[in-house]
């Protein structure tokens, strides 16, 4: 059963059920001699894809004004122009940093910052007002970010932006959002059939948000694309995975989420998906609140992604094969004393 539309929580955004994720289209930036983009990008494929994806229903694109520092977002503004009533613009603030350099330089919690933001961003995406607003800051305490809330309000009531929300895998952040703040309608964070996130997904039925899903393709493991002895270019985050990467090490494919992914390929494609469209499928069976933002570089990319919207949902008997081989690889594993399996409560936090 296709799925094609979603709403953003209580905002009464519609988007479709699948957004792109645009953190690569940034290209190179970097904290230092860290690489936090994903390497080298041709920007006129990128606006081919983001226009592709219109055409095809993609309407959520989802960036940062810290992806290639500032690059990313003058790169969806360009390939929205004449079309920016199609789309629906997320994005997000928290991190500081250098234009000229590409360069991370710390972050900035402040009211005053987010004003100034605000208008960078929406100068760079060449706009009037963006759609879904995210606090970048995944770890904030709590009482700091509510003391941005007045101002997020102020936003809204000057037509600015229109909702906003905290990308967090913390469950009491995005509690703190939603329990009080009016127009709060996300919180973004981890979700994949790699790594389920029920205490969020708890958050967002109670206050009803949406389910924004970052890393829904397990940053390229449910492609298909790498394995075991795959290795990625050193000008890629992957390739220098910092500490709070959890799916690359040494610049290859973790192999404890490898196994993940073999252990749930054959019933992720049994109805003829490709695994990738298979993942999506599962994310959609797992929660009417989610709304994936696989990220996408090409057109190829955009075209295998939102194929999965034709085919909607993960049948109930495949979602349910997919948790009994993810059970049974849970329990293989902490029989292996070599290979202990140690989930941790929450997912490492994800800068970017």
């Amino acid at each position: 059963m296709a799925v094609t539309t979603r709403t953003l929580g209580r905002s009464g955004i519609e988007v479709s059920a699948l957004g792109m994720g645009c953190w690569a289209i940034g290209g190179p930036w970097a904290e230092g001699s860290q690489p936090l983009g994903w390497g080298a990008v041709d920007d006129d494929e990128s606006v081919r894809a983001i226009r592709h994806a219109l055409d095809l229903g993609v309407t959520l694109f989802d960036t940062a004004d810290t992806y290639g520092a500032g690059h990313g977002e003058r790169v969806l503004g360009r390939a929205l122009a004449g079309r920016r009533d199609e789309a629906v613009i997320a994005t997000k603030w928290g991190w500081t940093f250098d234009e000229a350099t590409r360069q991370a330089t710390g972050e900035d919690p402040s009211p005053a910052y987010l004003r100034r933001a605000v208008a960078h961003s929406l100068r760079r995406l060449g706009t009037d007002r963006i759609d879904l607003y995210q606090l970048h800051l995944a770890d904030l305490p709590v009482p700091r970010a509510e003391a941005l809330v007045g101002t997020l309000e102020d936003l809204v009531a000057e037509g600015l932006i229109r909702a906003y929300g905290w990308s967090t895998d913390r469950p009491d952040r995005a509690a703190a959002f939603g329990r009080d703040a009016r127009h709060a309608t996300a919180v973004q964070h981890t979700l994949s059939v790699l790594r389920d996130a029920p205490e969020l997904l708890a958050v967002c039925d109670k206050y009803d948000l949406a389910s924004v899903n970052r890393g829904p393709l397990g940053m390229g493991l449910l492609s298909g694309k790498y394995t075991a002895g795959s290795t990625l270019p050193r000008d890629d985050v992957r390739g220098v995975a910092p500490g709070w990467l959890e799916w690359f090490r040494g610049g290859r494919p973790a192999p404890e989420w490898l196994r993940r992914v073999t252990a749930v390929r054959a019933a992720l494609t049994a109805d003829g998906r490709t695994l990738a469209q298979g993942a999506l499928g599962w994310l959609w069976a797992r929660s009417e609140r989610t709304v994936p933002i696989p990220g996408c570089r090409t057109v190829a990319q955009v075209e295998e992604n939102a194929g999965a919207l034709r085919r909607g949902p993960l049948p109930a008997d495949q979602f349910a094969e997919v948790e009994r081989q993810l059970a049974a690889l849970r329990s293989a594993a902490l029989r292996d004393a070599d290979r202990p399996y140690r989930p941790s409560p929450l997912p490492p936090t994800a800068r970017p």
